[in-house]
């Protein structure tokens, strides 16, 4: 047998489409129901579907009163507040397309990515660091945009450009990934194979509103099915969740695993009465921190594995565990295969984890490289750049990449996007980047670098602050007579972390 999970094909999407309107589908039924709750320790913000959706479409007033037309683009660089979902959904809403972004990526960040996307406006948080960009609304207005008469959903298309989100590339630039509005009806696929999601769920989500894991797994698809979405407020530490999970009575709770350890750091028993499991994403989940989890609030722990270019598509669910260390299986109406040179290898055999081209929930491609499209994909096979291996029952066993992309907190880095910063820095010869554990399941940047002598390490942070978001920046910087490489001169990434370990013994 080969490596191929088909299950059959998923339902279409309808036409005509809009993906705000497919998010707050349930404003009408469930008018007055809690879609949001900002919860805190002391205070806790409501926002019913009635109100989100009224929110939402008054920015889409606005943003068209503003002049924009639909079809532009639009940068989002706004914090961690409400009025990210609200400005994302209402730009989507009367057909905008906007591009959220982390607000730790510089103003040299920002800069390559106005110049690739030529923006119509930028959305605007005076905080959140940005290069310049002759149209800006800021804050102040779009909030001032909730109040106004609702815009009319824009429908059309489902396969018409919807969103854009920016991923790092192999070849150490971000890549902007180009999104569908069929993509939020591909979600629906991970209500069962993931989430075991209902309408009377609670589900409580750790990360910050202007993370895409926060927009889809804790927001939008909380909404479309008519659940309630609890985000804590900005600044609540891993030590405050599990309160917040008791006194808001939280169903579900969804994190990185790095969130998971740090709840579980104390080794106590967590009494979480309401909670039925957790959802976990961005990293590999340590087989013994699920366990401990489990040890720790008798309920189960869920992973789910996906990436930039087509969201969650393998995961398991209380339906169908994971086994034996597996990442679980894929989503019924998936189409994933375990590739070699020839097509599907043998089961059990390792390959490269493949998505069909069929998969509603696969981007349309790179905005502007048509080309670097074309190159991920084996005749109708997406290639995600993934090590696996499948058993006969569709269990999915990671092997890691294809290529050195570093995971650290859950975010995808390339190290070459991190050595092309630092090279700037006039004290370095050479540098090579690489993510080292520092103990088990946790792993960090570590730069390894060459030159005329060591440098202050607080020298080197304060140089990678001004070019590289937080999440980029290495936490760790080794001194070197040499890197290593190969017989053509070729560095050697994969050798830095035995580097790492030799000079912190």
């Amino acid at each position: 047998m080969l490596s191929l999970f088909d299950q059959g094909a998923f339902a279409p999407c309808p036409a005509p489409f809009n993906l705000a309107a497919h998010v707050l589908r349930h404003a009408g039924d469930l008018p007055s129901k809690t879609a949001l709750s900002l919860v805190g320790v002391d205070t806790a913000r409501n926002w019913s579907f009635e109100e989100l959706e009224s929110s939402v479409r008054g920015t889409g007033t606005g943003l068209l009163e503003a002049g924009l037309k639909p079809g532009d683009i639009l940068l989002m660089r706004l914090g961690n507040t409400v009025d990210f979902p609200i400005a994302y959904l209402g730009a989507i809403a009367a057909g905008l397309v906007p591009v959220p972004t982390s607000a730790q990526l510089t103003e040299h960040e920002t800069a390559k990515m106005i110049a690739e996307l030529h923006p119509a406006a930028v959305l605007r948080d005076a905080a959140v660091a940005c290069a310049p960009h002759d149209h800006q609304i800021d804050l102040a207005a779009l909030q001032d945009m909730r109040s106004l008469p609702p815009c009319a959903y824009d429908l059309g298309d489902p396969n018409r450009l919807a969103y854009v989100v920016y991923t790092s590339g192999t070849g150490g630039s971000p890549r902007a990934v180009a999104h569908a509005h069929r993509a939020i009806w591909a979600r629906q696929m991970m209500t069962d194979g993931w989430y075991g999601l209902t309408p009377q769920d609670r589900l409580l989500h750790a990360g910050a509103f202007n993370w895409t894991f926060t927009l889809g797994t804790g927001l939008m698809d909380p909404w479309a099915n008519g659940a309630t979405a609890l985000i804590p407020q900005a600044g609540t530490a891993p030590a405050s969740l599990p309160d917040l999970l008791r006194r808001h009575d939280a169903t579900l709770f969804a994190a990185a695993p790095g969130v998971f350890r740090k709840m579980l750091q104390s080794g106590d028993t967590l009494d979480l009465p309401k909670l039925r499991h957790g959802l976990c994403a961005g990293e590999k989940l340590p087989q013994g921190l699920h366990q401990h989890w489990q040890a720790a609030t008798d309920t189960g722990l869920y992973e789910a594995f996906g990436m930039s270019e087509c969201s969650t598509f393998i995961s398991s669910c209380p339906a169908h565990p994971a086994r034996s260390g597996a990442l679980g299986q894929p989503q019924t109406g998936r189409r994933v295969a375990i590739l070699g040179d020839d097509g599907p290898v043998p089961q059990g055999d390792e390959g490269t984890l493949a998505i069909h081209r069929s998969d509603p929930g696969l981007m349309l491609g790179y905005l502007h490289a048509p080309e670097e499209s074309a190159a991920r994909f084996q005749g109708d096979w997406f290639l995600t750049g993934d090590r696996a291996a499948m058993t006969a029952d569709g269990q999915v066993h990671y092997m890691g990449r294809n290529d050195d992309m570093m995971n650290a907190g859950g975010y995808r880095v390339s190290p070459l996007e991190v050595e092309a910063a630092l090279l700037n820095h006039p004290g370095i010869a050479q540098v090579g980047a690489a993510a080292v554990e520092v103990k088990p399941g946790t792993f960090i940047i570590a730069a390894f670098y060459t030159g005329a002598a060591p440098l202050s390490p607080e020298d080197l942070t304060d140089f990678a602050k001004q070019r590289l978001a937080r999440y980029k920046q290495p936490r760790a910087y080794i001194y070197l007579d040499s890197l290593p490489t190969g017989a053509n001169g070729k560095l050697l990434r994969r050798a830095l972390p035995a580097y790492f370990e030799s000079k912190t013994e």
